[in-house]
């Protein structure tokens, strides 16, 4: 029996969503809910892995986050939209993959390696177990398609090799009544990378990816900052001596301009080289001026938008609360089948 196309992804209440979350995942999440059946998680489980944090402040963060799905055109009647934690299968769906998953696997995950530092004795087990939960959050659903960021396919290959695992494992079971004669029970899902900035990096180092956790607020334009606060950041955004090049070659070796022309191009639609085409031989301060006024044209509906759902907290709540009775739909017969596979009675 094939797989059914299905979307799942996710991001964690943690921190002010930025422009890279905006374009690298919110607009092609809503590009996807017009060809393929989609499921978009605020992953609030995800989000007390690495360190503690403020229960109330993490309420807060998730409807926040809630807000801005909303606002950017995730529209929650024709997807289903929820926090993690109220889908209880994501959580034993895990420990039974943590039963299949290797710890040389595990050891072998280089953001664990990032995040934890030279701390490693001091992490907590949930950091370190993260990849598996991610997996069990997009496999519960039997997912078929996974947007990611190029930093998480690494976690993504993980997951497809979790359920090729647990496939031949279990392979007698999955083939005894015919009903999955290819032998998979889960699929081997495929990333969704797409677009000229799935990697939006720091207006202050475009080496480094754009981040919430960056102490420098001048690093990122946030979903929530104003139209003065757009524009005044990308004017004080790294640059360096040279122009606007005419092709993309001239691009090379120069991190910042290449960041802020795939900014340009993202949030217009574009190519680089039709950006270049439209300001190959410009100075940055012209440049900036057009990309700032493009930023505020498409972020300020967004952020206005988000202000008037936070005024509205009980409505907030009440769309996760229903996403989560329609994943928990989804949800609940595929962990009942995974457990009669294991062989729990």
């Amino acid at each position: 029996m094939p797989f059914s196309p299905r979307v799942f992804s996710g991001m964690q209440p943690t921190g002010n969503l930025h422009l890279g979350n905006y374009l690298g995942a919110l607009t092609r999440w809503v590009e996807m809910q017009s060809t393929h059946d989609c499921i978009y998680c605020i992953v609030d489980l995800h989000a007390i892995t690495a360190s503690w944090q403020d229960p109330m402040e993490l309420r807060q963060s998730i409807r926040d986050v809630a807000a801005a799905y909303i606002a950017s055109g995730v529209d929650p009647k024709q997807t289903i939209l929820f926090n993690q934690s109220k889908v209880p299968e994501h959580a034993e769906l895990a420990w039974i993959f943590n039963c299949t998953a290797r710890l040389g696997w595990l050891n072998r995950m280089t953001q664990f390696k990032e995040k934890a530092g030279k701390d490693r004795e001091n992490a907590s087990i949930g950091l370190y177990d993260y990849p598996v939960l991610m997996a069990a959050d997009i496999l519960v659903y039997r997912a078929t398609h996974v947007p990611v960021g190029d930093d998480q396919k690494q976690h993504l290959e993980l997951t497809r090799d979790i359920a090729q695992k647990f496939n031949s494992d279990y392979r007698a079971q999955i083939t005894e009544t015919g009903q999955y004669a290819d032998g998979q029970f889960f699929p081997l899902c495929e990333p969704v990378i797409m677009g000229p900035a799935t990697r939006v990096m720091s207006l202050r180092d475009g080496t480094k990816k754009m981040s919430k956790s960056d102490a420098s607020d001048l690093s990122r334009i946030n979903m929530t900052d104003d139209h003065d606060t757009i524009a005044k950041k990308i004017q004080k955004a790294k640059t360096d001596a040279d122009g606007i090049p005419s092709e993309t070659a001239g691009l090379a070796g120069r991190p910042e301009a290449d960041n802020l022309v795939g900014i340009y191009a993202a949030l217009k639609n574009a190519t680089k080289e039709a950006v270049l085409t439209e300001f190959g031989g410009a100075q940055f301060s012209t440049f900036k001026k057009a990309l700032a006024d493009l930023a505020v044209a498409k972020l300020t509906p967004v952020n206005a938008e988000m202000r008037r759902l936070s005024a509205d907290p009980a409505e907030i709540d009440r769309v996760l609360t229903d996403g989560a009775d329609r994943a928990r739909a989804i949800a609940g017969p595929i962990l009942s089948e995974t457990k009669r596979l294991v062989g729990f009675l």
